[in-house]
């Protein structure tokens, strides 16, 4: 009786490797898991470390900021720099206020204003709102203006008319640095009323968003733009050749 107690002890503990036979893939997939899985970091989270599993979220916003960087090249003017100062017990403290105007040169411009306690964070603050307030102006032949024009803000009023090619930016302060950033080469503009530059890049901007080309006016009536062009008093040839050449 004792005998075969223990042999059946022996054939019980019997290892695969001792009788031949393959182990179970079970065993491995848990230790497979493991592996794939990674340690746990010391907050239980996987991958190990803080950073694990936020990785994939980190290259997409590189990629965003990549983007941006290799955008088109933008023409940023420092048109005006204010300090104001406060009186505090310690003794005063100051501070920068900066508006620049941005464009692209291809008919894209806004302006923007920042205030900060240094002049760069400043003029950063001002080009970053200019550039979220950029706004369309159409051009004839990329150039100059498709007609005159009136702005008015505040106490400031201007003007602003057309010219012929080699005319030049006839324009001052801080209405030139507009048409700059425009990509306006001919135009001629008169300000009067003030001379705050706040209130003149207003007038100025109040006097571009009313511009509107053959192109814009045709698709609000519903017509060719040959047609508009027609009765005016143009050849019908010469107005279907304006109107091809008409891109805005």
């Amino acid at each position: 009786m004792a005998d075969e107690n223990q042999t059946s002890e022996v054939e019980t503990t019997a290892t695969p490797a001792e009788t031949g036979a393959e182990a179970p893939a079970q065993a491995e997939q848990p230790q497979q898991a493991v592996e794939g899985r990674g340690p746990r970091g010391p907050r239980g989270g996987r991958g190990g470390g803080r950073d694990g599993g936020r990785g994939g979220r980190g290259r997409r916003d590189d990629r965003r900021g990549n983007r941006e960087e290799d955008g088109e090249e933008l023409i940023e003017k420092l048109v005006h720099i204010n300090r104001v100062s406060k009186t505090v017990k310690g003794g005063k403290r100051f501070g920068f206020a900066a508006l620049v105007v941005v464009g692209d040169g291809k008919g894209r411009a806004g302006f923007g204003h920042g205030k900060a306690r240094e002049v760069p964070e400043a003029i950063s603050k001002a080009t970053a709102a200019a550039k979220k307030a950029m706004v369309r102006v159409p051009l004839r032949d990329g150039r100059t203006l498709h007609h005159d024009g009136k702005g008015h803000f505040g106490a400031g009023k201007v003007t602003v008319r057309s010219a012929p090619s080699g005319t030049g930016i006839i324009a001052g302060g801080p209405m030139r640095a507009v048409f700059e950033s425009l990509g306006v080469a001919d135009v001629v503009t008169k300000s009067v009323g003030t001379s705050n530059p706040y209130n003149m890049i207003r007038a100025t901007f109040e006097a571009l968003k009313d511009q509107s080309s053959p192109r814009i006016v045709a698709q609000r009536r519903g017509k060719k733009v040959a047609d508009l062009l027609g009765r005016g008093g143009m050849d019908k040839g010469e107005a279907e050749a304006t109107a091809e050449a008409v891109t805005e």
